[in-house]
């Protein structure tokens, strides 16, 4: 699959979108009276988190190319 670096910094910035908004989420639930109901919520969430950090170190490292 041929990317362009617009494609890249498109990708990135979305991401970027995405990891703020799944942050805020775990915030609110770790926020929330009884958290402990919401554990597969911010379980999940923080996996999420987990996988866009990865992509987002592999199109930066692509960007620096």
């Amino acid at each position: 699959m041929e990317l362009t670096r617009e494609d890249l910094v498109e990708a990135k910035r979305q991401i970027d979108s995405t990891l703020h908004k799944l942050r805020e989420t775990v915030k609110t639930f770790k926020a929330k009276e009884n958290a402990e109901r919401y554990k597969s919520q911010i379980t999940l969430a923080k996996r999420r988190i987990k996988a866009f950090e990865v992509a987002n170190w592999l199109i930066e490292n692509e960007l620096e190319k």
